[in-house]
This record gives structure tokens, C-alpha cells and sequence, in this order.
């Protein structure tokens, strides 16, 4: 089969469009033919050198695609089904994993990061995995969703159990992850105030339903939130961005606020004055991905329509190297797809 995989760290010029074997389908997986794979910031880092990950590499946590073969244990699905993939893998026995706590299991990872993803023309994966696909729902619209609406309810659900009449800025709306949680706050009837970079991204974030908008690189992040909430400031500051905004994100909370953070694409490295920290009594959540309860409740939105994928731009698979560039520009609004 065709896939894109790495052999060495390094520029987008390391992605080399090549065949390989095909996957080896075990009695209890499921052989998928890749339709649709979304990149993410995890993508960039991995193909920059990440610890562990072994080479040669294939990338790609968001698969969408067809059956295209089922092992013998395998009774419930058939050829031919339309399916998208959960963007995580666990050993599904451990006490993490049983109690519906998976991204507490030792084995935890996303697809495509420890393990070889869907940047490829056929996966096997486990049919914990495997979760079949309305007709409505296109591909590239499929694979658009699992990993930043998971995280993005996993962050604002799970962990800041977000209510109506919560105030959410959230930064980088014209992120994948951003605007899925513009409209996860919306379905809970926060009021929104999103972060872009520049104008067609606000009026972007404005379409999917944020009530207010801040040019983060034109305007003061936490002044214009004073402005914007008569200095009510925030319940729930969104966090992914890291080193650029953290300063801003935190004078950006009212006391007792909340940040919550799935990454730091800016840099991991922030400081801030702890005293600010208890006299205010803020709250700093950290949330990695999200549990398979979270994926089952996020889909049912998306499958009745009131939470909506956001696809940027379609690439061919071999076109691996120009659907990097958009990304690591920071040009697209949504999530960048790759078509084998």
C-alpha cells in the first residue's frame, strides 16, 4: 500500500510518499480503508522528534474510511460500513481502562504517535476503535472531528464542568480544537469570546457562534476581555497555546476561574506570580485527550447536527508536505485533511 512516513526528523521534506506492507490483520481487529485523515499539532511535533517515537514512522490520529475487512472474533460490523476511528489506544483491561478512566491507563497514547496511524491507505486497529458513520457525514467531515472534539469536551465538560451563563474565552478559536470549543460552549449556553489572528478567522469564529471576538495579535487579550465583561473577566479560560498567551490567559480569569490547557504550541515553558495563583484562588486543569464516554457523548452532537465539523482544506496523500506548511503556518481555519 501507499503511505507517508518519516525515516528521520526533521522539515516537511521529510515526509516521503512511498509503499509499504500492507497491515497484518490479527483475529480481533479491523482492517479499514483510509478515506480521510486530519492532520493536528501533534503531527508537526512528531515529524520535528519526539522521545519514543520509533522510525520509520506513519503519522495520523483522525481516520475516517470503509471496512475492508473484519477478523473472525469480529460479529458485529461488515465490509462495506462506513466508519471513523477514536483517535486513542489502551489496553482496555487495566483498572484505568475498566473504570472508563482510559487516558489514565499505562498504555495510553493517541493514534498515530507511539503506534503507526492513518496516513496510509489501510489501518487495523482494535474494534474498540471502530465506530460506524451516518451517510450524511462526509469523510473529510468525519475525520475532522475525534480528536479535538474529544479533547475540547474532555477540557470543557469533563474537567471545568462548564454551565449556561459561564463566560469562556477561548484561544485560538481558528484552531481545530478551538472551534470545536467555540461550539461546545455554545450548546451549553456560555457566553463566547474567541482569540484569531486575523479577520477572516474572527468573522470565522463569529459564523460558528462566539459571541465576541479579540485579534490576539492586534489587541490585548485580557484588556479586551475587561472591555468586553464590564471587568467581570472570565469563568473558563481555554488554554493550548502555552508560552505566547499564558500571561494574558491568566489576567484574563475572574477570582475562582478557571484555565484549562491540552497543550502548548508556543512553547511549555510559562512563569507567573503564585501569590497571584492563591490570593485569587484560580484553578490550573491540565486534560490530556479524553475517555471513550467522552467520544461516545461528543459524537452523539455530531451526529444530530448541533455540533458541526470544520474542514480547512483537502490535500492528496502524497501532497503530505504542503498540508504541513498550511498547518505550521497557522493558515487554515479548521482542520487540514489528507485524502490517500
Amino acid at each position: 500500500m501507499k503511505a507517508v512516513r518519516i525515516h528521520e526528523f526533521g522539515g516537511p521534506e521529510v515526509l516521503k510518499f512511498e509503499d509499504v506492507p500492507d497491515p497484518q490483520l490479527r483475529q480481533d481487529q479491523v482492517l479499514v480503508k483510509v478515506k480521510a485523515c486530519a492532520l493536528n499539532h501533534l503531527d508537526l511535533f512528531i515529524r520535528k522528534g519526539l522521545p519514543g517515537v520509533k522510525l520509520p514512522h506513519i503519522n495520523g490520529s483522525d481516520v475516517s474510511g470503509d471496512i475492508a475487512e473484519v477478523g473472525e472474533y469480529i460479529t458485529d460490523l461488515k465490509v462495506g460500513q462506513r466508519v471513523l476511528l477514536t483517535p486513542m489506544t489502551f489496553c482496555n483491561h487495566c483498572p484505568a481502562c475498566t473504570a472508563g478512566q482510559q487516558n489514565f491507563c499505562p498504555q495510553f497514547t493517541v493514534l498515530g504517535y507511539m503506534n503507526d496511524g492513518g496516513n496510509a491507505e489501510y489501518l487495523a486497529v482494535q474494534r474498540v476503535n471502530v465506530l460506524p458513520i451516518p451517510d450524511e457525514l462526509t469523510y473529510d467531515e468525519a475525520a475532522s472531528v475525534p480528536l479535538v472534539f474529544v479533547t475540547a469536551w474532555h477540557m470543557l465538560v469533563s474537567r471545568c464542568h462548564i454551565k449556561p451563563g459561564d463566560t469562556v474565552l477561548v484561544l485560538g478559536g481558528g484552531s481545530g480544537v478551538g472551534s470545536a470549543a467555540i461550539q461546545i460552549g455554545k450548546l451549553f449556553n456560555a457566553t463566547v469570546i474567541a482569540t484569531a489572528g486575523d479577520e477572516a478567522k474572527l468573522d470565522k469564529s463569529r459564523e460558528l457562534g462566539a459571541d465576541y471576538v479579540i485579534n490576539h495579535y492586534r489587541q490585548k487579550i485580557s484588556d479586551e476581555v475587561k472591555k468586553i465583561t464590564n471587568k467581570s473577566m472570565c469563568d473558563i479560560v481555554f488554554e493550548h497555546v502555552g508560552k505566547a498567551t499564558w500571561a494574558e490567559s491568566m489576567k484574563s480569569l475572574r477570582p475562582g476561574g478557571q484555565i484549562v490547557t491540552c497543550g502548548a504550541t508556543t512553547g511549555p515553558e510559562a512563569s507567573f506570580d503564585i501569590r497571584f495563583l492563591f490570593a485569587r484562588q484560580l484553578s490550573f486543569l491540565g486534560s490530556f485527550m479524553g475517555t471513550m464516554g467522552d467520544f461516545h457523548e461528543v459524537m452523539k452532537h455530531i451526529f444530530s447536527g448541533k455540533l458541526k465539523p470544520v474542514v480547512d482544506k483537502t490535500f492528496p496523500l502524497r501532497e503530505a508536505q504542503a498540508a504541513h506548511q498550511r498547518l505550521e503556518k497557522s493558515e487554515q481555519f479548521g482542520k487540514v485533511i489528507l485524502n490517500p
